[in-house]
């Protein structure tokens, strides 16, 4: 009679189905959490290049630039921190660079956990002005 019981593999399926949906969500629900982040960086991405080529045609780092930032921080809705590596006018073929650092949080698993990450874009790129 025990050898019966021990050979009776009816409801062996459930718990590896139990357990597949576990993982399923899991991983699911770190997908949410951090896709935003793939999201973000190519906005911080596309933020830089715009910046740095706005610097280019204008051939300095200024008003013009200033004015190109806060449009694109109203355009995507993010805020990063903008650094260029020289002010002012550029002369011709002159190069400057641009880097930007925006800090997001992917906390993990419903809010439990903070992993704030910090991503960075840089680009660089050489004045078209010539400056007399």
């Amino acid at each position: 009679m025990l050898k019966r019981v021990f050979k009776c593999k009816r409801g062996e399926g459930y718990v590896d189905v139990a357990v597949l949906v576990l993982c399923a969500m899991l991983v699911i629900s770190f997908a949410v959490r951090v896709f935003p982040a793939y999201i973000a960086k190519q906005q911080i991405d596309t933020f830089a290049a715009e910046l740095i080529r706005e610097a280019e045609i204008a051939g300095r780092v200024g008003t013009e630039t200033s004015v190109q930032e806060q449009l694109l921080r109203e355009r995507t809705g993010i805020t990063p921190t903008v650094t260029w590596s020289q002010t002012g006018n550029i002369q011709l073929n002159h190069e400057v660079t641009v880097t930007v650092t925006y800090e997001t949080d992917i906390g993990l698993f419903a809010g439990y956990g903070s992993f704030p990450v910090t991503l960075r874009a840089e680009a660089s790129g050489k004045s078209e002005v010539y400056w007399k």
